[in-house]
């Protein structure tokens, strides 16, 4: 849109199906989101308009809630459904706070998706070999890239608490400060966009697969959770004497409640499960613990005021907005219910087959499809439209042969 026709407010209008477009850019059948099809209106939040700082042209992105003609949120947006479980949680004197840890890969150009990622040819002339994770070491060649990030995420007004190189070869850590969980899912949106413009303008490709490189370990959006109440801004998972407080007890049982339910709304796409079936501080269940990195759900060591529950499930291919809303509300299912945990577990551990979580998209969509806490939480149009465009995705994903297949299997009698 012109910046003149922004200004006078002119309206844009989207196609009801386009918030079910599945990522190879075709269509669930129509009844999925209107059999006509009819227009969505996308309203811009006036606290999420941004002069793109990458861009050698004046540009400008608004970040837009998408809503029926008719008025309110359309149930099919992801924003729309996270802004829903904050008003429940306002409903009962709460509101959430979050953060979101992301970790991402950045490699050289990739013009040949038969062949494996390759990380960028550092200073050295040599390309980085997995021996710089948690280095100080800036020989990889990237520090005019993330001066760039640096300065973008600046001019956008994103506040980054600690960039760290993580354990897989190029591979990549933010750490964004916590807040409000609208404003913490638009930065993260914005971030991962960031990201993949500034790369761009570098040379240099930004990968948020959540697993894509082989015997490394993936990439991750670990979200951190707490509530407070409205108005005193009070921790409610701590008491006065400092201890853990019931609703703490019944924000983890909703969590452990809804995780396997929801496990394809946080573990979106087939790659997904490359990460979550070989667990490398990925876990795979629905346990809790203090301080465990193995356990799905971690209690991070902080001081009570701090208490806070970690969601290690998601992976940097998330749509932060739809698995801050999943988490957010499966934690105020159980406090509602007032739901209690199973135990902690500490050290290592055999997960139990109820805490156990689907480990392939098949299986996550099956789960998803046959859960009513999900249409009770998001409603049926969604889950049903989220579920035909992932069918989609999973279906175009199987229609073809993989490399390992003609490689392992050609010989076979």
């Amino acid at each position: 849109m012109t910046a003149e026709g922004f200004l006078e407010g002119r309206r844009l209008q989207l196609a009801r199906g386009v918030l079910l477009q599945c990522i190879m850019g075709g269509y669930p059948p129509a009844r999925f989101y209107g059999s006509d099809d009819g227009d969505l209106a996308l309203v811009a939040d006036p606290a999420q308009i941004h002069r793109l700082p990458w861009s050698d042209e004046p540009r400008a992105m608004a970040i837009c809630d998408a809503d029926e003609l008719s008025g309110g949120s359309s149930s099919l947006s992801t924003r729309g459904q996270l802004k829903a479980v904050i008003a429940r949680y306002a409903a009962h004197g709460l509101a959430p706070v979050v953060a979101t840890e992301l970790e991402f890969f950045v490699f050289a150009p990739n013009t040949d998706p038969t062949q494996p990622f390759r990380p960028p040819v550092g200073l050295d002339g040599r390309r980085e070999d997995g021996q710089s994770a948690f280095s100080v070491s800036s020989n990889n060649g990237l520090r005019q890239f993330f001066s760039e990030v640096y300065k973008c995420m600046a001019a956008l007004g994103l506040p980054r608490d600690t960039f760290m190189h993580e354990m897989g070869v190029s591979q990549f850590e933010i750490n964004l400060l916590h807040g409000d969980p609208l404003l913490l899912a638009d930065q993260t949106f914005l971030f991962k966009h960031l990201l993949k413009e500034v790369a761009l303008k570098h040379g240099l490709s930004v990968v948020c697969m959540a697993k894509p490189l082989a015997h490394t370990p993936g990439s991750s959006m670990h979200i951190h959770q707490s509530i407070v109440e409205i108005g005193s801004g009070k921790n409610v998972f701590t008491d006065s004497n400092g201890e853990p407080t019931s609703m703490f007890r019944h924000f983890i049982g909703g969590q452990q409640a809804g995780l396997a339910d929801f496990t394809a709304l946080f573990a979106p796409n087939v790659n997904s499960y490359q990460r979550l079936c070989h667990p490398y501080a990925s876990p795979n269940n629905a346990c809790w613990s203090h301080d465990n990195r193995a356990a799905g759900l971690r209690i991070p060591a902080s001081s009570p005021a701090a208490r806070r529950v970690e969601n290690r499930l998601p992976g940097a291919d998330a749509n932060p907005y739809l698995a801050i809303a999943a988490s957010l509300a499966a934690g105020l299912h159980g406090i509602e219910q007032e739901l209690e945990p199973s135990a902690a577990i500490q050290g290592e551990f055999a997960v139990p087959d109820n805490l156990a979580l689907p480990c392939t998209l098949h299986a996550a969509l099956e789960r998803l499809k046959r859960s009513q806490l999900a249409r009770e939480l998001f409603g049926s149009e969604f889950i049903e439209g989220y579920i035909a465009s992932k069918t989609m995705e999973l279906t175009s994903f199987f229609d073809e042969i993989t490399p390992w297949e003609r490689r392992v299997l050609a010989a076979q009698a």
